[in-house]
């Protein structure tokens, strides 16, 4: 099976390298925006013609939910109308998708665990072009996989677990970290898995799913368990704060619930904290 990997270069697109060791019955085919810009429709339609791809698993994205605030032209032209050509060129070139999509489409006004069917109401400029490309690949495709994810770290690239790591090396180190928000660290390499396993195994229960690991925490959590786990918690001042200001809103509460993803397309999906540790006792 040829698949046909945007955004090769980003953090998620690094993790499917690093994952594709375990599906080495799939011929994975990698782009970055240098040699794919899918705002570019023309350049899309041209890569899915010449290749002859079976899916295509479409990780690029802009992701600087602080800059997409003043940068919102370019936000929505990756993220939905880059995200509709990707739809257009699977639509006219037979090949199934799998989109990444994030918690931001939803407000965080609920006290629960989001599922699928829940109304999206994005309060940021970033879950807003999300939700349009969303709305873009429903409208063009049939047979996609959208995957909401949330709060993305690895060993690759931009994130708040690299962050954290750098800071807990720096000397007199005193980190505010938001107790405010409610969500789901995700190991992106446990995303990169479940969209190559999807492929694998020819699934077909196409739709809208979200995918993150199982459990809650706020950042303040999630920054107290990177240091533990690297012993760097006495070395670091971390302080509890509900005065954390950004650019973008960001919702309350964006825990994901997976019972769909669970249940009709059988990942299995571990705990934030085990996947974290794991990937701490491995760097």
């Amino acid at each position: 099976m040829k698949v046909l990997v945007t955004g090769a270069n980003g953090q998620l697109g690094q993790c499917i390298k690093k994952q594709a060791s375990n599906f080495s019955e799939l011929e994975l085919h990698y782009f970055s925006s240098v040699n794919l810009n899918i705002t570019d429709a023309e350049k899309v339609t041209e890569a899915f013609k010449e290749g002859n791809y079976d899916w295509c698993i479409n990780c690029a994205a802009y992701t600087n939910v602080e800059k997409a605030e003043s940068e919102e032209k370019k936000s929505f032209s990756v993220n939905a109308e880059g995200a509709k050509n990707i739809a257009k060129a699977c639509a006219e070139f037979g090949v199934k998708l799998i989109h990444i999509s994030t918690d931001y489409v939803f407000d965080g006004e609920k006290n629960s665990a989001y599922v699928e069917e829940d109304q999206v109401n994005p309060i940021n400029v970033y879950g807003a072009s999300k939700l349009k490309g969303e709305e873009y690949i429903q409208q063009n495709l049939a047979e996609y996989f959208i995957l909401r994810t949330s709060w993305l770290y690895s060993e690759f690239g931009h994130n708040f677990f690299n962050t954290m790591l750098r800071k807990a090396n720096e000397e007199n180190c005193v980190l505010k970290i938001t107790t405010e928000q409610k969500g789901t660290p995700t190991n992106a390499n446990d995303l990169a898995f479940a969209a190559l396993q999807i492929v694998s195994e020819q699934k077909t229960a196409y739709g809208v799913y979200h995918f993150s690991n199982e459990g809650e925490a706020t950042w303040y959590d999630f920054a107290k368990a990177i240091f533990t786990n690297a012993n760097k918690l006495n070395d670091v001042e971390l302080i509890a704060s509900n005065e954390y200001k950004t650019i973008a809103k960001r919702p309350n509460n964006s825990v994901l619930s997976k019972e769909r993803v669970k249940h009709k397309l059988q990942l299995d999906i571990p705990s934030w904290e085990e996947s974290l540790a794991n990937l701490q006792n491995n760097l």
